[in-house]
C-alpha cells in the first residue's frame, strides 16, 4: 500500500472502517460520503477506491467489522441461559452505541447474513447447548434474530420510552421470554 502524500502513512481497512463508523454515528448513513471520509482520513478521495469499490462496499465492510467487534460471550461453561442473555445484551448494547449502523443492517440484512460470522457461530453454539436440534438451528436462530432485531428497531426509531432504565427492564423481559420459550421446547 502506498502512503498518502498528505498523511505520510498507508491506509488500512480497519482505519477506513472505524472512521466510517464514527461518521455514521455522527450523521447517519446519509452523513457518510467518500469525500467526507477521505477528508477525515486526510487522503485524496480516490485513495479510498484502492481499498473499497464503492460506498455500498464500504457500508458492507463497516457492518461486517462492527459485527466482528461485538463482545460475544465465550464458551466458558456457563449455563446456556446466561450465555444467551450475554449475547442478547451484547447485540442490544452495540445497537444502542451505533443506531444508524444497525438501522442500515436491518434494512440490508445481506450485510450480516454470512452464517460463518462469529455472531451466528456463537448463537448456534448456544442454541446447541439449549438442546435445539441441528436441523432447527437456522430457523430458530432466524426467529431469535428477528425478535431481538425488532426490539432494537422499535427502540432506535423512538417507539419506546426515552428512559434507559425502563428500556433495560423491557429488554430483560424480552430475554426472559426467549429463554423460557427455548426451555419449553427442550
Amino acid at each position: 500500500m502506498a502512503a498518502s502524500a498528505r498523511r505520510g502513512s498507508p491506509l488500512t481497512l480497519e482505519e477506513i472502517s472505524s472512521t466510517a463508523l464514527r461518521l455514521m454515528d455522527q450523521g447517519g448513513v446519509e452523513g457518510l460520503s467518500m469525500r467526507k471520509l477521505a477528508a477525515e482520513l486526510d487522503v485524496n478521495p480516490m485513495s479510498l477506491y484502492h481499498h473499497v469499490e464503492s460506498k455500498e462496499t464500504l457500508l458492507g465492510l463497516v457492518c461486517h467489522g462492527a459485527a466482528e467487534r461485538m463482545h460475544l460471550p465465550p464458551d466458558d461453561g456457563a449455563p446456556w441461559q446466561d450465555q444467551l442473555r450475554a449475547l442478547a445484551l451484547a447485540y442490544h448494547g452495540h445497537a444502542r452505541e451505533h443506531p444508524a449502523l444497525w438501522t442500515y443492517v436491518h434494512n440490508h440484512p445481506e450485510t450480516i447474513s454470512d452464517r460463518r460470522m462469529p455472531l451466528w457461530e456463537v448463537l448456534y453454539r448456544i442454541l446447541r447447548l439449549a438442546g435445539v436440534p441441528e436441523e432447527e438451528l437456522r430457523r430458530t436462530g432466524d426467529v431469535l434474530h428477528a425478535f431481538v432485531s425488532g426490539f432494537v428497531l422499535f427502540e432506535t426509531h423512538g417507539h419506546m420510552t426515552d428512559d434507559p432504565e425502563e428500556i433495560d427492564r423491557t429488554f430483560d423481559t424480552a430475554i426472559n421470554l426467549i429463554v423460557q420459550g427455548l426451555e419449553a421446547i427442550r
